[in-house]
């Protein structure tokens, strides 16, 4: 039997408490509880997730380096790097553009903001003040600058993915062009892929902490009497949001011969993971491992994934339309079809490279406002108390999004083995077929480094 389908089969024996999927869930709802009845020892708690985004964050960086590094150094025609890429891009453009438009319409229908008659000069601007002040760095220069390391190995001490995938996918590139001299460098990198994938299984087994020290904290911190105050924005983000992820990508996703119903199934773990931390980040390694375990070919998966953290962040463009529109609305603020069409092309520009970590998406709003200067910044002190509760929408739709862009441009490419793919969605392993002819389109290294990663496991 296939190494992929008898890991698969052994988790699913484990008993039910030994599973990450109820350990997270447990690990919620007991912080849940404890920030609710006890907010002091909820907000005790905030070490734990931090912890574990640490752990995360320290693993991220080499487990890109060598998906992508080995996935192109096994390519046949260099050529599909550009073509992969560009295709990517393509399609984070269209629906990172899609996203702001759906937020954009709903604001518009549902006026969340209607109604609440607020003067932008008595709200308290010291808590937006810091986000602001990290927005002055936010040109598209300067991040275009940001881009290129200071050194080769910088990347690997900072906590920038766009500078890992760079110098990954320079350096597989060399290694590809330089033959016969560059294949003991590509076994060793196949080789060390095996322990750093072990790694992501140890640190996975403390996910449930993580989870339950970070929404201990949320729930303590901020209280659930927080959303009542803002409960028609929280409300029509976490349903402009669904429809999004049901109408908008299920299309695109039926389209492409898969259910995106069954992709969050078979993603539930880090789903769950994702909603614990509010950080789409601490499920970047588990989302490239169990794509390439669903069938997508490795060099895609290393160049689709890390790209799309950055570039293609539905839930942050949705949230970003649908804010600024709530402020507008709160503070009396009429913006004509003009300035609703500015505030979107801003949008598209200052939401491009904000990373899927916590907060980012505030930082982006902040950005955005600071340019349009119809929509006061100082109305962001309105969100500021339920934002974290959208934190978790944000990420969920960003990490949603990326998952099924990576089927998608690997459907485009070829690059995908769409019975392995309804295998691992429905859930039932079978023996996985004969190993296929590289594919003239997008051929992946055939190495040891793929069965390596089937041996890292998602359950405690």
């Amino acid at each position: 039997m296939h190494p992929i389908h008898a890991e698969t089969i052994a988790q699913l024996k484990l008993p039910f408490y030994r599973q990450l999927y109820f350990q997270v869930v447990f690990a919620i709802v007991a912080g849940i509880l404890l920030g609710y009845f006890e907010p002091a020892y909820g907000e005790a708690m905030k070490p734990f997730g931090d912890a574990f985004i640490k752990l995360i964050k320290m693993i991220i960086a080499p487990v890109i380096f060598l998906t992508i590094v080995t996935g192109i150094a096994g390519m046949t025609q260099l050529s599909a790097v550009g073509r992969v890429f560009g295709k990517a891009m393509a399609y984070f453009l269209t629906f990172s553009t899609l996203a702001l438009v759906v937020g954009l319409i709903v604001a518009n229908v549902v006026q969340p903001g209607a109604g609440m008659n607020i003067n932008p000069a008595d709200l308290d601007q010291t808590a937006v003040k810091g986000y602001v002040a990290k927005t002055h760095d936010m040109t598209l220069t300067n991040f275009l600058m940001d881009v290129i390391p200071k050194t080769l190995i910088s990347p690997f001490v900072g906590d920038n993915i766009l500078q890992v995938l760079l110098v990954a996918v320079l350096f597989g590139i060399s290694l590809a062009m330089t033959g016969e001299a560059g294949k003991p460098v590509l076994h060793f990198f196949e080789t060390l892929t095996k322990p750093v994938f072990k790694l992501v299984s140890i640190i996975m087994k403390a996910a449930p902490i993580g989870a339950f020290g970070a929404m201990a904290y949320t729930i303590g911190k901020f209280g659930l009497g927080s959303l009542l105050n803002l409960a028609e924005l929280v409300l029509a983000f976490y349903l402009t949001s669904l429809l999004f992820v049901v109408v908008v990508l299920g299309t695109v996703a039926r389209a492409c011969g898969f259910s995106v119903f069954k992709l969050i199934r078979y993603l539930k773990e880090e789903l769950l993971l994702v909603l614990g931390t509010s950080s789409s980040e601490s499920a970047l390694p588990s989302l490239m491992e169990k794509m390439e375990k669903a069938g997508c070919k490795k060099s895609i998966v290393g160049l689709v994934v890390p790209t799309g953290y950055s570039f293609n962040l539905d839930g942050t463009n949705i949230y970003m339309t649908l804010a600024a529109l709530f402020i507008a609305q709160a503070t009396n603020i009429d913006l004509s079809l003009g300035h609703q069409i500015m505030l979107l092309l801003v949008a598209m520009l200052s939401s491009k490279g904000a990373a899927g970590v916590s907060g980012a998406g505030f930082i982006t709003l902040a950005a955005t406002l600071a340019v349009v200067p119809e929509v006061p910044v100082a109305g962001m002190a309105l969100i500021l108390g339920v934002d974290r509760f959208m934190s978790e929408c944000r990420s969920l739709t960003n990490f949603i999004g990326n998952a099924v862009a990576t089927v998608v441009v690997s459907r485009w490419e070829k690059g995908v083995d769409m019975d392995r793919l309804r295998t691992a969605l429905d859930g039932t392993p079978t023996a996985a077929p004969a190993p296929a002819a590289p594919a003239t389109a997008l051929p992946a290294a055939a190495s040891t480094a793929t069965v390596a990663r089937t041996e890292v496991s998602l359950s405690a």
